[in-house]
This record gives structure tokens, sequence and C-alpha cells, in this order.
């Protein structure tokens, strides 16, 4: 195995442009000067953590330069990358900082006011765009990179789960599954030095480092940052950066869409998007409109099992089962039978065929940092189970099916809530759906959805009634139409929030009662409820955006 101090090393001497920072002035380093400029990083670093504990630092940075030359720098150093999420507060985020056990933070100015009253013991911050800073890193400025510090069994990264169903746990990922992961991709996707990879996602996030910045880094490519994702700026970023590659996670193709169609749509360099959840309804709608081609890929974000993309792959399909992988009831151990389609290729046994993907094989996870339930959780009896709800059709093609999270009980009856989301995508007036469980008053649970877009009470009932994959126990009790859907920090949407917020919450909510196929406005002492939201007219427009076109 390479370490991803050797892929920084390699690019001494490259003169080519390799990073295009995104900042105001829009400024160029080549690939020389990220080499250099992470050889110098990682001598400050050596000078600055404090001998004793763990060789770990902070980064609490948008998609600056900073950011890839910090994990480079931290390649080089062996140390080890725990990056921040700027959308925590408090004590949440203080627990961040020191669950990883950061000796050093680095942030910026515009940041500062996240840490202003945090208790913070020995963690040291430097502001990098500060006159300080700049005077404390050019002593170094002579540094080469020297990769022999650091072997592919080093830790480099230490990435917060998502959190959209639950607190944030650091997953561990070495110098060398990291690296091997860029390779990997870089060959998949054949990615080649004169390729330029938009990162747009938050690089705090394991999506944007793993799938966009190490395979352009393995085959030494260009970097173009984003400082924060907009839909309206994504095109005339790529543009301007001649930009050939991209990741995506959540919601983000959605918002794409919903910008102003334009004559210009396909003026571009773009030949690939590569990342999770797009759906197969939007990632259609984007081919159609801007002529790239989605690639929809799996991995858990610990490393534990991944699913690769190949020529053939059905549509909604991610790819076929590799050897160890397996679909497994989540109480029997029992693999589920293979999917039933029908023509359309809609599921028709979705609560026996339905189960969370399971690797019974060797997998790379490399654990949670001082987590050992969260651990526990992931191996169970010798096998690492993702937290992902899947089916296999009759050919060994996987389908994911939502987050074991997302599993909704209703009259006995277990269904899966990506499963619904991808019926209501349908629905003309939806721009984005997301279906979780709220309580049954009796047992078990109800099934509500949170629609952005026009919802009219009458037409979504008869679009209901005419989905022939729309299984009895699947249409939701509850319709809640938001502005805009609420989302975490990486474009997922929040589904934590949602269920916690259930029907008492600000935004108008429609139900169906029982024995109705129509919806009504909820009001107080209805469904068990309470008194919610009674402002806004029938049909909700989403405030800023425009309706895509299907």
């Amino acid at each position: 195995m390479e370490s991803v101090a050797e892929l920084v090393a390699q690019r001494w001497d490259d003169h080519r442009p390799g990073l295009w920072c995104g900042d105001p002035g829009n400024s160029v380093l080549t690939h020389h000067e990220v080499a250099a400029g992470a050889a110098a990083r990682a001598a400050l670093l050596d000078d600055l953590l404090p001998p004793g504990g763990p060789p770990h630092l902070g980064v609490l940075l948008d998609n600056t330069a900073e950011f890839p030359l910090w994990l480079s720098a931290a390649a080089l150093a062996g140390a080890a990358v725990a990056g921040i999420n700027p959308t925590r507060r408090g004590p949440e985020l203080a627990r961040d900082i020191l669950h990883t056990e950061c000796r050093l933070l680095i942030t910026e100015r515009t940041h500062l006011g996240l840490l202003a009253g945090l208790d913070l013991p020995g963690v040291r911050v430097l502001v990098t765009d500060t006159e300080e800073y700049a005077a404390l890193l050019a002593p170094y400025a002579s540094a080469r990179p020297d990769p022999s510090r650091a072997g592919p069994a080093d830790r480099l990264l230490l990435y917060f789960t998502s959190g959209s169903t639950g607190a944030p746990k650091a997953a561990i990922c070495t110098q060398g599954r990291l690296a091997a992961a860029g390779r990997s991709l870089a060959a998949q996707f054949s990615v080649t030095p004169d390729d330029v990879h938009y990162v747009c996602m938050p690089m705090f996030h394991g999506n944007a480092v793993i799938a966009d910045w190490a395979p352009a880094l393995a085959a030494g490519a260009g970097v173009a940052l984003r400082r924060r994702f907009s839909a309206s700026g994504f095109l005339a970023d790529v543009r301007r950066h001649r930009a050939t590659y991209f990741t995506y996670v959540g919601r983000a193709i959605q918002y794409l869409l919903a910008t102003e169609p334009g004559p210009a749509d396909r003026d571009h360099r773009l030949r690939l998007g590569f990342g999770t959840e797009a759906g197969v309804v939007d990632a259609t709608a984007f081919e159609r409109r801007f002529g790239v081609p989605l690639v929809e890929g799996y991995g858990s974000s610990e490393g534990g099992a991944a699913v690769q993309w190949t020529p053939g792959t059905p549509a909604g399909a991610v790819g076929r089962a590799g050897p160890g992988l397996a679909v497994l009831d989540q109480e029997t151990g029992v693999e589920c039978p293979p999917a039933v389609l029908d023509a359309a290729g809609r599921l028709l046994n979705g609560d026996e065929a339905i189960g969370e993907l399971v690797n019974r094989g060797p997998n790379p996870f490399e654990g949670y940092w001082r987590n050992p339930a969260a651990e526990a959780e992931r191996r169970r009896d010798g096998l690492y189970w993702t937290g992902d709800l899947f089916y296999r059709d009759p050919d060994g093609y996987l389908y994911f099916a939502g987050r074991t999270d997302d599993r909704l009980r209703v009259d006995s009856e277990n269904l899966a809530a990506a499963m619904i989301e991808n019926i209501l995508a349908r629905y003309e007036g939806a721009d984005a759906v997301a279906v979780y469980a709220v309580p049954d008053p009796v047992t078990g649970d109800q099934v509500m959805a949170a629609i952005a877009g026009d919802f009219e009470p009458e037409a979504f009932a008869a679009f209901l009634r005419a989905q022939p994959d729309l299984g009895t126990k699947m249409a939701p009790r509850f319709v809640r139409v938001v502005e805009r859907m609420p989302v975490t920090a990486t474009n997922k949407i929040h589904r934590a929030l949602l269920r916690r917020e259930g029907v008492r919450c600000a935004d108008p909510v429609w139900w169906r009662p029982p024995g109705e196929s129509g919806y009504r406005r909820l009001v107080e002492g209805e469904a068990e409820g309470p008194l919610v939201s009674t402002r806004g007219p029938s049909s909700v427009r989403r405030q800023g955006l425009e309706p895509r076109t299907r």
C-alpha cells in the first residue's frame, strides 16, 4: 500500500496549475506550490504539536486553499485531521473538538464567533487569514516534502458521520485506505492529469475528501474549490475552472435542478457527477438538462462495505453485490429473498425483500475514535452491519432503500422510507420529498411526509390512487408542506429534526383521516395531535426557487 504522504510528495516539481482557490481573487496554486505549502505546514506542525497524546488537529474551515494544504501537511507529518462541522454550535461543537483530542485547531476569522465562550482546554487556535499566521508560517517556507515520516497505517482522517440520524461519530481513515480509495476511483472514472475536480461539497465531510480530492491527488488532476455549495453559482464555476468531474450528496442535485433553465446549460466540460441519494428521477432530469450522467455509488462512511457501479447496471440500482455482501433480515440474520419487480422496475415485495446490507467477508472498517459502543453496533457476530437498507434483484443488483433508522412499522408491516419517497418523487408538484415515522397513538408508526413545492390536496390524493406500486400502508397519513426542506451541513435531509417535530411544527400540515382517501388541514383536537399553524394558502409555493421541469 502507498501513503497519502507519497501522493503529496509526487507533485513536487509539477508546475502545472493544480489548485483553484475559489476566493474573491480566484488565485491559483501550481501542484508544486501545493506540495511546498504542505511541507511548510508539516514542519510547523512538528513544532506546534505538544509531545505525548495523539497527533490530532481540527480543521474548522470552509473550502479554502488552507483545507487541502493542511490535509496534505498532516499526511506528511503523520498526523490526523478532524474535520469540524461549522454548523454545530456551543457544547456540540466543543464536544467534537475535544472528543477527537485535537491539540491544534485551524480556523478562519469568519468562524471565530463559533468559538466564543467555548471551554477548549489544551487546544491552540490558528487563524489562517491573519498576519500573525503568515508570520508564523514564514520561517518554514523552504521545507521540502518528506514522505518517509508517515506510512499507510497512520491515521489521517477522523471524519464525522453526517449526524442526519443521530449524534455524529468520528470514523477513522488511515493513509493507506484513503490512498487506495483515490487510486480506485481514479481508475474507475479514468481520471487523468488533464481533469479538474470541482469540490463544492464541504471538505469537513468524507464525501468531498474521499470521492473528490483523493482521486484528483492520485491522478495528478487539478482541484477547484467552492467555499460553500451554491446552486446558482455551480455552472459559472465549472465553466470558469473547466471542471470535468464533481461529487454530490443529499439534495444538492435537486437544488441544481431547481435553478432557472437556460440555453447554455450544456456549455461546460463536465463529463461526470459521482455521489449518492440523487434518485432515478433527478438523475435522469439532470442528464437530460445538463448533458452530464450521474453515477450513483455506495460506500459506507466507515469503509466497511462498498458497491461499485458497472456498465449494464439497471436504472435505480447501485451496482452488483460483490463477494461477501448480502441483504439480511435485521432480526433473524437470515438472507432476504430476491426482490420481485414489475415490468416498470417497481418493487412488489418490499416487506420481505428489504433488509440491512451486511458484509460477511473481510472489510477495511477501521473503527470509530473512542467509541466502542458504536463499533460494536457495526461489528456483530463477526459481520459488518452497514446500517443501510437495501434489496437485491434476481440478477444480484443492489438497490438502496434508506437508513435502518428510516424504517417504519405500520400495522405490523415493515416499510422503508426511501421506497415511499421514490414514489412520492413522481408527484408533479414536489421539488423535494422526505418520508419519516411519527408515533401511532396505539402502536407502531404512522407515515408522515414533508414536501417542498406545490401541494394541492385533491391532486395529491388522486396521484396516490394512481400509483400501482403504492402499498396499502404506504400512503402518508400526514403531509407537512415546507418552503425549504431542512438539511444538514452536507445537504442531507435532517430527518432527526423532522421526526422530532412531527406534527408539532410551524408549517401547514394536512392529514388523511382513517378510512378516507382525501386530505384536509390538521387542526386542534384532530388525530390526537396538537394545534399546528393555520397560516398559508392551500397551495404553497417553495420560496426563492422556481419549480423544476420533470
